[in-house]
């Protein structure tokens, strides 16, 4: 008896794994077939688990069950989800660094360039360095989206016919464009795109083409111009609690990086090509696509010197950065850095952009003490 006891002891504490692996909440508000939740948080899922033989498994929640787009900051100060995107223009009070290098988005049109340099600034720059710190975000990896062009109930080819039209625009920037063209900025969340547009509150949607497909705006959206009205790439694609973070090991916080890395190159990869195959599926379903028209497409190229020739003084009296020069400059420095390291590089080779991202961004960031309170 004491024999068969012993032995199905042992059986049971064979049966065990020998840790117990470590289960958190990671939250997107983006729907399950956009690209910023299928790469950046399902499939980035998959590459935490694999690279840490199953110690680490994420539970990922999409869309705004958990989380409204404008929450996702205080869900992840709150411990409601221990790791979560959060678009920094939904709080620019909060993260005001984060929204003054945001204005930049209007000036640059390079996704996989953006991508790495957002998240190269957001590790290694003192002042968004503290801005993380202050507000209770460990910050550990950067999105971008491809430019946003304008997709419309109506032709909107010309400043003409942008005359008036309640346009749905995301950050500051835009908004101000739109204004000085002589539209109606509209500022709701990117989920609320195709309600507007469909009762009608919205005439256009400035966001990245996949919408046409991801969010079905290809049905109430039937006119699109390839007018390039920025990129976006503000706050964390994955910003985790400091205390969840602090109570990682250093072996588990190092996987994180590394899943980091790997999955900003597989997202910009497929976000780019999803944009692209979204603008031929939109005409495939009757859908137009137009080239802007030359006053509409100077009225943008005037903008962004008009944005380049202000940036200090909006970051210095809009965001109230102390050292808006050195905050800004160090930025655009990243971004030209990340220009010139990827002219020899195949930007859609997922392992090559992986090791320059692990080279550059978190060869220098140790785990061991990185973000732990």
């Amino acid at each position: 008896m004491k024999k068969l006891l012993t032995t199905t002891l042992l059986g049971a504490f064979l049966a065990q794994p020998l840790a117990a692996e470590t289960t958190f909440i990671a939250n997107t508000f983006y729907d399950a077939a956009h690209p910023l939740a299928k790469f950046g948080y399902t499939e980035w899922a998959e590459i935490v688990k694999d690279l840490s033989g199953g110690d680490l498994n994420p539970q990922v929640y999409t869309g705004t069950v958990l989380l409204a787009p404008r929450a996702s900051l205080q869900g992840i100060r709150d411990n409601v989800v221990q790791v979560a995107h959060h678009a920094a223009i939904y709080t620019p009070s909060d993260l005001p660094v984060a929204n003054a290098v945001q204005e930049l988005g209007f000036v640059y049109s390079d996704p996989v360039a953006a991508i790495f340099a957002v998240a190269d600034f957001s590790m290694h720059n003192p002042a968004q360095l503290q801005e993380w710190q202050d507000q209770g975000v460990v910050y550990l990896g950067a999105y971008a989206t491809p430019a946003y062009i304008l997709m419309c109930a109506k032709p909107v080819r010309n400043l003409e016919e942008l005359k008036g039209k309640r346009i749905r625009t995301a950050g500051s920037a835009v908004s101000a464009w739109v204004e000085e063209a002589g539209g109606v900025p509209v500022n709701v969340p990117s989920s609320e795109m195709y309600t507007g547009l469909e009762r009608g509150t919205l005439d256009c949607a400035t966001n990245a083409a996949n919408d046409l497909v991801d969010r079905s705006l290809y049905e109430v959206a039937e006119h699109t111009t390839l007018l390039p009205t920025g990129m976006y790439w503000s706050g964390p694609n994955w910003g985790y609690n400091p205390d969840f973070w602090s109570g990682l090991s250093a072996d588990q916080r190092k996987v994180l990086m590394e899943a980091s890395a790997r999955s900003m190159a597989r997202l910009i990869i497929n976000y780019t090509a999803q944009a692209e195959s979204a603008l031929k599926v939109a005409q495939e379903k009757g859908g137009n696509v137009y080239e802007p028209e030359a006053d509409l497409q100077a009225s943008v190229d005037a903008f962004r010197e008009k944005t380049l020739e202000g940036i200090y003084d909006t970051a210095a009296t809009t965001y109230g950065l102390n050292d808006a020069q050195g905050t800004i400059d160090d930025f655009r420095a990243k971004m030209s850095k990340w220009q010139e390291l990827l002219a020899g590089v195949d930007t859609k080779d997922e392992d090559a952009l992986t090791a320059l991202a692990m080279q550059q961004i978190y060869a220098d960031i140790d785990p061991a003490s990185y973000g732990v309170k």
